[in-house]
């Protein structure tokens, strides 16, 4: 057996959880590179939620619920933008604006859960599987402090996905950092989720490296005792998340970071590289030849 943090290639990681909900627990790193270096790490954990087991998802234990109160929750609502739409409905919405030529036979969506009714997600991440369990898209959510967010949806092209994972770019159209401007690019290097997964978003301004962020997470069964011993390890963590991001800015403040002004809210969604979007004039005009 390969131990798991030795883990490189998709096939030594395995598919992807049968379970409903399954929680991933490990480490996120932020690393700033230029003007000046500034690094931290901290203990975090996300859930694996199936977008279409929902119910089953909220009989795991007393301590866990879907769309209603509990210690530790996930909402629909945290990531849907339009009133009474499902989450799935909102995946597939977004999947066929793309041009996937059929609706994923299982969308997977790595989040933070709330914890005591407070969640924030600096990035969601949906995965979209064809019937063959292939990974053929994948949707990279993204909020910022000011209460905004922008969503790239990403078909995996030829060439994306090998062995070691999967390689996508974009540009960055979406202000997240008052202390870096716009038109950095984006290179997300994705292990999909197995027995563990992880996400690097190396960001970039010309050549230059900028930024470097990360996700390693093992997978663990979504269970009261397995929740309850995660909650006494990492107490409150989404509320540690945001105090920890408003501690950094300070930090990055102290140290001479340049502030750059939040530009006015762009486009919601984009399709493909460099900004390119879908208008509203052309939504709903797509179709899959069947829909379930």
């Amino acid at each position: 057996m390969i131990r798991k943090e030795r883990i490189t290639t998709i096939a030594e990681n395995g598919s992807a959880p049968d379970a409903a909900v399954s929680l991933y627990v490990g480490e996120v790193m932020h690393a700033r590179l230029k003007p000046f270096t500034h690094r931290f790490v901290y203990r975090v954990f996300s859930l694996l939620v199936d977008l279409d087991r929902l119910e089953e998802a909220d009989r795991r234990s007393v301590l866990f619920g879907i769309d209603r109160a509990a210690l530790v929750s996930f909402h629909q609502k945290d990531h849907t933008d339009r009133k009474g739409e499902s989450l799935r409905a909102r995946a597939d919405r977004l999947f066929l604006d793309a041009g996937l030529p059929e609706r994923p036979s299982r969308v997977l969506l790595l989040a933070y859960p709330r914890i005591l009714g407070y969640v924030f997600n600096p990035i969601s991440v949906y995965f979209a599987y064809d019937d063959t369990d292939a990974l053929n898209a994948v949707i990279y959510a993204v909020r910022n402090t000011f209460g905004e967010q922008h969503t790239y949806v990403a078909r995996v092209e030829p060439g994306e996905l090998t062995s070691a994972g999967l390689r996508q770019t974009r540009t960055k159209i979406f202000h997240v950092s008052p202390f870096i401007d716009m038109g950095a690019r984006y290179r997300f290097r994705l292990l999909p989720p197995g027995e563990i997964v992880r996400l690097r978003i190396h960001e970039t301004e010309g050549d230059q490296p900028l930024l470097s962020a990360t996700f390693a997470g093992e997978r663990n069964d979504l269970t009261t005792r397995s929740l309850a011993r995660i909650l006494l390890r990492i107490p409150l963590m989404t509320w540690k998340v945001i105090a920890g991001i408003h501690y950094e800015a300070l930090k990055l403040w102290w140290k001479g970071a340049r502030f750059h002004k939040s530009p006015p809210p762009g486009k919601p969604v984009s399709f493909r590289d460099e900004a390119t979007v879908l208008t509203a004039a052309n939504e709903g005009e797509r179709t899959w030849g069947v829909r379930t």
